[in-house]
């Protein structure tokens, strides 16, 4: 999509509107860039056609040279003696005239060399100027992006640091119950035990309830044992999977936990979003996604075809739909839909600007609303988050837990 915008120097309005402000700029970076190496195989192309006709012209001048000697009224040679001839001037004025005229083309050729230095002194001293400003504010951008970065791994650290002492503090925690549990089991074993003992001589029957008992409460014991460590396992690994996905944070913050309330999209959508999207469309032949999508009926095409295989827009393991997606709807429609509802509320829909999608989101402003790429095999954030997802699910479901985590530790 970014070549065909470069190659044909245009972008639909619309879609300029989706990008956020970082999209934007780089966009435009990209599009002055290729105006500038336009201009400059522009400018190659007339030169080199420039020194092809002068070249031309040199060789028509050499070729076509003659002399023909002009003629009186007797058809003789004419001839002309400087000064003899009625109305000549004398010959030390036409002399001093020669002289002058010679004078004047000398300082006019000294003149012009003299002002096409001046003019590369000129030209060079504003170049410098212009490559001065532009390192200038390079170097103030470079050292923006620095304390940014710098602000952004003490975040990071911070949030390593205090997952690392919840997970501590739930291990000990955990250690703690374990350790509670055992005294306690062993408490109960010994006063088994010792009931036990006091009967074993009057019943053998009781004997052998007795000992299925301690089997199965020890077989118990095992199992809760390995129950509690499993959990400190999962809990690990979960904790250092924030850990190494904490860099997009910054992102996830857009999103909150809580999504629309199904009653009350119910009131403002009555087609169900899925429905909607499985319209069937006829087609002549088999499917190949142009490369923008042009139509309604397109995009329903390339729903059915690419996105229902990978159960997009469906919760997780189940047949049901998510409240999130609502299918094809404008960008007027998803405002009005969040509208009332509270900062972090969000809701997916699908893009008719790109092959992929548009999230929605609410905050105390006002809205914002970011392009999702499922062109390829995966799902990701247009241009500002560089994790790939495999399902649409997956990319909702992995900000809300990093929101989730970054809110308890702030």
């Amino acid at each position: 999509m970014l070549q065909q915008i470069l190659r044909d120097m245009y972008i639909d309005p619309e879609l300029l509107a989706e990008l956020n402000e970082e999209q934007k700029h780089v966009l435009f970076y990209k599009m002055r860039e290729e105006q500038v190496r336009r201009w400059k195989e522009r400018e190659e192309r007339v030169n080199g056609n420039e020194a092809l006709l002068k070249k031309t012209a040199r060789l028509q001048q050499s070729n076509d040279k003659h002399v023909q000697w002009l003629r009186g009224t007797d058809g003789e040679v004419w001839v002309w003696i400087m000064g003899e001839a009625d109305g000549d001037k004398p010959y030390e004025q036409i002399s001093e005239e020669l002289i002058a005229e010679r004078a004047r083309q000398q300082a006019q050729k000294e003149a012009e060399e003299l002002w096409k230095e001046k003019e590369a002194e000129i030209t060079k001293k504003f170049r410098d100027a212009m490559a001065n400003e532009k390192a200038r504010i390079l170097a103030e951008k470079w050292k923006i992006e620095t304390e940014d970065r710098k602000a952004a791994k003490l975040m990071e650290e911070k949030f390593q640091e205090e997952l690392k002492k919840r997970e501590e503090e739930e291990r000990q925690k955990g250690e703690a119950q374990i350790r509670q549990q055992e005294e306690r089991r062993a408490h109960e074993l010994y006063l088994s035990l010792k009931q036990a003992q006091q009967y074993s001589q009057h019943n053998e029957k009781e004997d052998h309830e007795w000992e299925e008992q301690l089997r199965r409460s020890k077989a118990a014991d095992e199992e809760r044992s390995h129950k509690a460590r499993r959990a400190r396992d999962e809990y690990q690994r979960q904790s250092l999977r924030a850990i190494q996905k904490g860099k997009v944070a910054g992102l996830s913050n857009l999103f909150q936990a809580t999504g629309l309330n199904r009653e009350q999209e119910a009131k403002l959508t009555s087609a169900d979003p899925i429905s909607s999207l499985t319209t069937i469309v006829p087609t002549s032949k088999a499917w190949e996604r142009p490369p923008r999508p042009f139509s309604r009926d397109v995009i329903i095409q390339w729903f059915r075809e690419e996105q229902l295989p990978r159960r997009a827009g469906f919760e997780r393991n189940s047949s049901t739909i998510a409240p999130w997606f609502h299918g094809i709807i404008s960008r007027q429609e998803a405002e009005e839909l969040l509208m009332n509802k509270s900062e972090g509320a969000f809701l997916v829909r699908v893009s008719e600007k790109i092959w992929g999608y548009a999230l929605s989101y609410r905050h105390q402003s006002g809205f914002k609303h970011f392009l999702v790429d499922a062109s390829g095999d995966f799902y990701s954030f247009l241009g500002v988050d560089p994790n790939r997802h495999a399902t649409l699910t997956d990319l909702i479901d992995f900000h809300k837990v990093l929101l989730t985590m970054h809110r308890s530790v702030t």
